[in-house]
């Protein structure tokens, strides 16, 4: 999101600066939606394309083209309106203007949220090699970028929007993902809950504080599925079916291992043609 549009000699310093960056951006909304698909560097670019084309060959065959797609607008711009807000409130308490025109951009936020869709999708999955469990890719994507971002001042300008992309992600799978096999929203099992994203010996209070969050923000109706525990009666509330779930881990799960297989393959493959070629070449 490049707020370097502004100009300073634009700015009448008797107004709050803050307002006009807010009054200055009206005009130019869409840097809200084209933002996340700009790249500032070759870098950004490689890694942003290599994330998309794994996960999301991970992804798209569960959630649906359509679905994959509204993911990746949906998260795009409400990573940006957070990223946006917190310029602003970063400006009012420090005082400091390069948080108002520094550019931030990148498809960084996406990905982030890609990895949360690929800890609720097979959680248990050992990836290779890194001998990590899936649930544990976003909480360790976030920590190396803060331990990064203390020796990096340039931090600002990607941690945030790893922060909200994350976040944004975890928001939009666990309430508002449509569901077409069970024509319902989110998905509110336990083992997604927000707390599963930090150790064991935190989560009694972390979910002490997001169900105080959550009350607080979603009314009564939240407290009163906290308080039944995401259950009616004998009959579970929609998202919360652990058959339904158990069945999207196993799609997950067998998608993965094809996609492992195959790059196995192919590596196999182009080991045996070096080989070969270095045969023929003794020979």
């Amino acid at each position: 999101m490049d707020f370097s549009f502004l100009d300073h000699d634009l700015v009448v310093y008797h107004v709050p600066i803050a307002l006009h960056l807010y009054l200055w951006t009206i005009p130019f909304g869409w840097n809200l939606i084209t933002a996340g698909y700009i790249e500032q560097s070759i870098q950004g670019l490689v890694v942003s394309t290599l994330g998309l084309l794994f996960m999301g060959k991970l992804l798209e065959p569960i959630w649906g083209s359509k679905e994959f797609l509204k993911f990746i607008f949906v998260i795009n711009f409400l990573t940006s309106v957070c990223v946006f807000i917190t310029a602003i409130a970063l400006y009012g308490v420090t005082r400091q203007e390069h948080y108002l025109y520094m550019p931030i951009s990148g498809f960084h936020g996406v990905l982030a949220g890609f990895l949360v869709g690929i800890k609720q999708m097979v959680p248990d999955q050992e990836l290779p090699r890194l001998k990590i469990k899936a649930k544990w890719l976003p909480s360790l994507m976030l920590l190396f970028s803060i331990a990064i971002s203390f020796f990096t001042p340039e931090s600002a300008t990607y941690l945030s929007t790893l922060i909200f992309g994350t976040y944004m992600g975890w928001i939009y799978l666990r309430y508002l993902q449509k569901k077409p096999e069970s024509k319902h929203r989110g998905d509110l099992n336990e083992d997604f809950a927000f707390s599963t994203f930090f150790p064991e010996f935190l989560r009694p209070i972390i979910d002490l504080i997001a169900s105080k969050f959550h009350r607080n923000l979603c009314g009564k109706s939240e407290a009163f599925i906290d308080t039944l525990g995401y259950s009616l009666g004998s009959a579970p509330l929609p998202g919360s079916d652990p058959i339904e779930a158990s069945r999207r881990r196993e799609k997950g799960a067998r998608a993965l291992e094809e996609r492992l297989a195959a790059e196995s393959l192919i590596a196999a493959g182009k080991k045996s043609e070096e080989l070969q070629i270095n045969g023929t070449n003794n020979v």
